[in-house]
């Protein structure tokens, strides 16, 4: 084709409907999807990070505290949104790799409006309850006053992060890595140029984060719906016949992936109440150590996102020598980076520790973090990416047993042990532990489901698509048996 402009073209947006990862080399895939998703969620958690810091510059350790209590509790907002999400990402990267472009655009149609609903729910039970909730965590007097104002403002915006985090899966669905890099980097800057505004230039101390993080979030939205609705037309118009038609296939991946993913907050939050008797100082400690985490293992979590577009198109395609081998090059990014981040861990406590002004049980737990702990992430990992696999492939009952199973019986005996014998530094030690455990059973089964979803479909038939639920699910594979 001849053209008379000069210089390079600009790469062309995705085909519609193009299922653009059943091609090509899987490992390449799996680093493209997982290094756009890190520059977006990791500006995101360094927005946190700084959060943090600048509260810690204003001198009251309550304040640090408070904003660890609080963020055990948006954690869990965060863990719901991210499940229904699964749900969507997995059913529309499905229908592309089938090469259905228009089931595609309404289950993404659907998908907006039903995690709005779900949002608006859990947003006002949350709220009606923020305060007993905390106290629970082991927040009291000032610390918990401080907690309760910043989520009063931070928790009606919840349907906003719902829609950013759905509307990126889709784009990530779509194969357009690059767009849905966007959509989390476009709220992380947002809310790196308002938080010193808000917290500083406006003196509103706490209340100026809480301000910066809504800003930000509608900023997502905005960002999300170009990318989907303007450059892809990806998104079908949502109407109630519609939701009511894929309500069904939403709820049972999404029920499942929620219950998943809530059960990492849920253990988290024994783990703030383990630590809340030390004291603010040992709470602070856990603070930071809850912003360190996603900085610096951000990718892990981009890459469990990533996977999941890339074994959901080939799982639609019928190419199960690639869902394996891509499953294969997650883990072994998985392990490579974990090694990376520890060792840069340990050499950077230090630095950590003098930026937050840390002290006694804070720098402790700090310490120890960076130097053992933080080896439970190379398992962490290995049960990220293959619950990725259970809820892509169609197992995601499997995902809710391994997190709850690692939220419950790789955290309570473990962190309690642990802390009889070492304290609030025990906790850390035993959270890594379970994970140790976790990670390596769920990796195992992973690979066995795989092998078994191949045996049980020796003729390449079309594979299940939830249709009418995990009924639906399960008669297909019982009938793909029997024939």
């Amino acid at each position: 084709m001849s053209s008379n402009k000069t210089g390079p073209e600009p790469a062309p947006a995705p085909a519609p409907g193009k299922a653009r990862f059943v091609e090509g080399s899987t490992m390449r895939h799996v680093i493209v999807m997982t290094g756009t998703g890190s520059v977006g969620l990791i500006a995101v958690f360094l927005v946190d990070f700084a959060n943090l810091f600048y509260i810690s510059q204003l001198g009251q350790q309550e304040l640090a505290a408070a904003i660890g209590y609080a963020g055990t509790i948006l954690f869990f907002n965060i863990s719901i949104c991210i499940g229904v999400t699964i749900a969507a990402t997995a059913l529309v990267s499905r229908y592309l790799g089938q090469g259905d472009h228009q089931k595609a655009r309404q289950m993404a149609g659907s998908a907006l409006v039903f995690i709005v609903l779900v949002t608006i729910v859990v947003a006002a039970v949350l709220m009606s309850i923020v305060g007993p909730f905390l106290a629970l965590l082991g927040a009291t007097g000032q610390t918990l006053e401080i907690a309760r104002g910043f989520l009063l403002i931070v928790l009606p915006s919840m349907p906003l992060i719902g829609l950013g985090m759905c509307l990126s899966g889709l784009l990530r669905a779509q194969g357009d890595a690059k767009r849905a890099m966007y959509v989390t980097l476009g709220a992380g800057f947002a809310a790196a140029m308002l938080d010193p505004l808000f917290i500083f230039g406006f003196d509103l101390g706490v209340t100026g984060a809480a301000i910066a993080t809504v800003c930000s979030r509608v900023v997502m939205v905005a960002t999300g719906f170009y990318g989907t609705v303007m450059v892809h037309d990806m998104v079908g118009r949502p109407s109630l016949e519609n939701l009511k038609a894929d309500a069904g296939a939403l709820t049972s991946i999404a029920v499942p992936a929620v219950l998943t993913n809530i059960a990492t907050p849920v253990g988290n939050a024994y783990i703030t109440g383990t630590i809340a008797p030390y004291g603010d100082d040992a709470v602070a400690g856990w603070a930071v150590i809850g912003r360190i985490i996603p900085v610096a293992f951000g990718a892990i979590f981009a890459l469990s996102g990533a996977i999941g577009p890339i074994l959901g198109q080939n799982f639609g395609a019928r190419q199960y020598d690639r869902v394996r081998q891509a499953m294969r090059d997650a883990l072994v990014l998985t392990i490579a980076y974990c090694l990376i981040v520890w060792a840069i861990l340990y050499l950077a406590q230090g630095f950590v520790i003098s930026i937050f002004d840390a002290t006694d049980e804070a720098a402790e737990l700090i310490s120890f973090f960076s130097t053992i702990a933080a080896f439970g992430f190379l398992f962490n990992g290995g049960l990220f990416v293959a619950n990725a696999a259970f809820n892509n492939l169609g197992f995601p009952t499997l995902s809710t047993l391994f997190n709850w199973g690692k939220a419950t019986l790789g955290t309570i005996p473990f962190v309690w042990v642990g802390s009889l014998w070492l304290g609030a530094t025990g906790v850390l030690l035993g959270q890594a532990a379970g994970a140790l455990l976790f990670g390596v059973a769920s990796v195992i089964v992973c690979f066995r489901v795989m092998a078994t979803l191949e045996t049980r479909d020796p003729d390449q038939r079309k594979p299940p698509l939830w249709r009418s639920g995990a009924s639906a699910f399960s008669s297909a594979k019982s009938a793909t048996l029997h024939n």
